[in-house]
């Protein structure tokens, strides 16, 4: 879909009925033609038992065989055309909902990877949930179109037909059916909250979900898994009491629409009798009649029960135009770094304070904060992904102010590796490859080395090639972390921040990685490494380590400077 079409999606006062319109309107074609095709079956499917009664009335009454032969015929012929003009009309719709649904997720899932980010509350799994769930439902109003128009069509055909035969009979269906239908409608409101209720907590309980599988090595440590599993017991009984209300309105919903259409045609059938024994209408008509009461019970249920469906797709609309309009994190720059050079200027962010510092392009700087916020909070300014309005000072990369920075050209100047960082199913080798610009080369050799990854692939039969699973959760906590590491230093990024990246590795690998880190980045380059930590290695092989505390600078040095002067950061360090 074009980015014009994707910019149609998020305008409007009501956007999740806009995306519904835009949905309708990007597949007109075929739902036109799959609408014509099914209402021409639902026209074959009224004439059936007109085709019955007209037989029995002519040829059979009056012995005339080969009349009945040609009529036969005749009504062979309805039940081609009745037949296959449901097969092709239900192929090209099934196609387009299917198409419709594979748009609607790429353009969710566009949304959420676009590089500025998206500012909105759901999390991962609510997210997943509008990106799959949501966007399948939206796409089934292209259901809903179609089978309104033919089962109003099957209906006004039956009352055309019953009308022929007998006008109060075709009064009653003309004048019954609007009435169930306006009375019904009245009842559309609350089956759309209450869907609307229903996918929201459903998705809220996907999510929590996703979260807590994804953390649940901490949890454990932690001995939280109680009151995490209390937490997921309170949203999924949210989620079951929301579905049961849901359903509940809708079983109600559709028990009373069916009662009142069977009503409708006893109705129907009982004023053709009566005709019958008057002697207005013939036992042809009458055969006619039955057979258009029963039949009319199909369309006037699936009336009643698209107000339901159509009530879902528009919850799920409104979901994804949640996401569709939600404002992006990071403004659209247009800057582009000249060089790594990181300046700070009265930096303040979360738990930092004025801060000031200036990395040169080519320096690894060592960062040891005593508190893990202040930490957290350099880590999370530093990759870009904070929104400029909450950052109070300057932050420049490469002579460019944040605010100013192109989205991707900042990607590509500036890597930062969180602590935690997560893997994707595939094979060791394509969680390295995934950042590098030109994988077919393969991985550098000096990249395992540096990064202690090729300890990870040499401890498998398959080596690179070993398969590890979603979050890499088949490998330990210290082979992610070299797995990860190498991904960051294949990149050859500019600027590379780090934060921790080697706590879960033994003291021997850790200095390696130390040194390979400060190998691969720093001999003849001009790559810039901040590299926050407490790890003594990492610290030592730094051209000058900062401290940071109560969210500012309080010591500047190298490591061995610091260690002998500055007694805290020699307690926090050297332990």
């Amino acid at each position: 879909m074009s980015s014009d079409g994707d910019r149609r999606i998020d305008q409007g006062k009501e956007p999740g009925l806009r995306l519904l319109r835009h949905t309708i309107a990007n597949q007109r074609v075929a739902l036109a033609i799959g609408t014509a095709l099914v209402s021409l079956h639902q026209v074959m499917e009224t004439l059936v038992p007109v085709a019955i009664g007209a037989i029995i009335d002519g040829p059979i009454t009056s012995g005339d065989v080969p009349t009945l032969v040609v009529a036969l015929a005749g009504l062979a012929a309805l039940f081609v055309v009745l037949t296959y003009s449901w097969r092709f009309g239900a192929r090209r719709l099934v196609a387009a909902i299917e198409a419709e649904s594979h748009r609607l997720r790429v353009t969710v899932a566009r949304r959420i990877l676009d590089p500025r980010g998206v500012r909105t509350s759901l999390r991962i799994g609510e997210l997943l949930a509008v990106a799959t769930t949501d966007a399948g439902r939206a796409a089934q109003i292209l259901h809903v179109v179609p089978a309104t128009a033919a089962a109003i069509t099957a209906v006004a055909g039956a009352a055309v037909a019953l009308l022929l035969v007998d006008v109060p009979l075709g009064l009653l269906v003309l004048l019954g059916t609007p009435a169930i239908l306006v009375a019904l409608d009245r009842a559309t409101p609350l089956l759309t909250r209450r869907m609307t209720a229903q996918q929201e907590a459903v998705a809220r309980a996907s999510g929590l979900a996703t979260d807590l599988v994804t953390g649940l090595r901490p949890l454990r440590g932690l001995g939280a898994e109680p009151a995490a599993a209390r937490r997921y017991r309170e949203a999924s009984a949210d989620a079951l009491a929301a579905t049961l209300r849901a359903t509940r309105a809708a079983g109600v919903y559709t028990g009373t629409s069916a009662a009142v259409s069977a009503l409708l045609s006893v109705a129907v059938a009982g004023v053709a009798g009566w005709a019958a024994l008057a002697g207005r209408i013939s036992v042809g008509e009458l055969i006619t009649v039955v057979g258009l009461a029963q039949f009319v019970v199909e369309p006037l249920g699936t009336l009643a029960a698209l107000p339901s469906s159509g009530a879902a797709s528009r919850a799920s609309a409104d979901r994804l135009s949640l996401v569709l309009h939600a404002p992006p994190l990071l403004p659209a720059g247009t800057g582009t770094p000249s060089d790594g050079r990181l300046v700070l200027r009265g930096l303040g962010y979360r738990s930092l304070r004025g801060m000031d510092l200036t990395v040169a392009p080519g320096e690894l700087l060592g960062v040891l904060a005593h508190r893990p916020q202040d930490a957290e909070a350099l880590a999370d300014v530093l990759s870009g992904q904070v929104p400029p309005e909450d950052v109070r000072g300057e932050l420049t990369v490469g002579g460019v102010p944040l605010g100013a920075l192109d989205p991707v050209a900042a990607r590509r100047t500036v890597l930062a590796e969180p602590h935690h960082s997560d893997l994707f199913a595939g094979t060791l080798a394509g969680n390295i490859t995934a950042g590098m610009c030109d994988p077919s080369g393969g991985i550098p050799p000096e990249v395992l080395r540096a990064s202690a990854a090729g300890q990870v692939a040499d401890t498998h039969p398959d080596g690179l090639d070993q398969r590890i699973v979603d979050r890499g959760s088949s490998l330990s906590g210290g082979q992610r972390q070299r797995v990860a590491l190498a991904r960051a230093l294949a990149r050859r990024a500019p600027v590379l921040v780090l934060h921790e990246p080697t706590t879960a590795v033994d003291a021997v690998t850790e200095q390696a990685v130390a040194e390979g880190i400060a190998r691969v980045r720093h001999d003849g380059g001009e790559h810039t490494t901040v590299v926050i930590t407490s790890s003594p290695a990492l610290l030592a092989v730094a051209d000058r380590v900062v401290v940071v505390d109560d969210g500012r600078i309080v010591a500047a040095g190298t490591h061995a400077e610091l260690a002998a002067t500055h007694p805290t950061y020699r307690a926090a360090v050297l332990r």
